[in-house]
Order: structure tokens, then C-alpha cells, then sequence
């Protein structure tokens, strides 16, 4: 077997989209998903259509701002559609697409986790910042 170079290395790992290699594209996308408003978007959309209020409404302490980045972040990625039905008001939907879809099963189970084990994490967190304080 021959031996490759790093740089051979390298040209096969873009053709394998490894996100472990800095200038893999995949990291974007892994960067993209691992924002929290990103998740719970995905997850309100997931029930079907949904207009900007009731996502705002829904996801406390999103600001205006941020849930239209967000929008827009996943319509861009074609994860959330954004359907505009001429009305007046003019009516907006999002809702998932078939890759969103395809998502979707991945990130329920990370927010039931979260949502299950937020008491652990705090008290790990305590017994942490208990462990490496300063002595007074």
C-alpha cells in the first residue's frame, strides 16, 4: 500500500467532507445547526406551517431580530420553506422542507435530552465552579 501525502490527505478528505479538517464546508453546516435558535425553530416548524407571531410567541425570548435571521438562515439552507399567500394582510408561513424533514428526527432527541437533564448539568456546574474557586 503506498503511502499518501498530507496534501493528498487533504484533497480526499474534501471529497469526503471531513469535519474534523479545518477547511471542510461540512463545518459550516455543523456550526449553522449548533445554534440554539436554529433548533427550537426547527422544532416549532416541525408540527407544520407556522406564521413569524406564533413562532415568536411560542419561543420565549427570541428577539425579532433574531428569529428573522433564523428564518432566513434556514431558508437559505433549505430547511424551512417561506410561503407568502397574497392577502391582506399578506399572509407568510414557514414551515419544514424535505430536508428539514430529514433533520428533524435528529434534533428531538437533543432537546428532549436537554429539557431531561438541565438539573444534572446545573449541578455539575456548581460542584465545578465549588471545585476550582479561589480560596477566599
Amino acid at each position: 500500500m503506498a503511502t499518501r501525502t498530507a496534501a493528498q490527505r487533504r484533497a480526499e478528505a474534501k471529497v469526503a467532507y471531513d469535519a474534523f479538517m479545518a477547511t471542510c464546508p461540512s463545518r459550516k453546516v455543523f456550526e449553522m445547526l449548533s445554534d440554539k435558535w436554529v433548533g427550537l425553530v426547527l422544532t416549532a416548524v416541525s408540527a407544520g406551517p407556522r406564521r413569524y407571531g406564533e413562532l415568536k410567541t411560542e419561543i420565549a425570548g427570541v428577539s425579532p431580530k433574531m428569529l428573522t435571521q433564523t428564518l432566513r438562515t434556514l431558508e437559505r439552507s433549505g430547511l424551512v420553506d417561506r410561503r407568502v399567500t397574497a392577502s391582506v394582510p399578506v399572509r407568510v408561513d414557514y414551515e419544514l422542507t424535505a430536508l428539514g424533514r430529514d433533520l428533524y428526527p435528529l434534533i428531538t432527541p437533543l432537546k428532549t435530552w436537554a429539557e431531561s437533564n438541565v438539573d444534572a448539568i446545573r449541578a455539575a456546574e456548581r460542584a465545578y465552579d465549588l471545585r476550582t474557586a479561589a480560596p477566599v
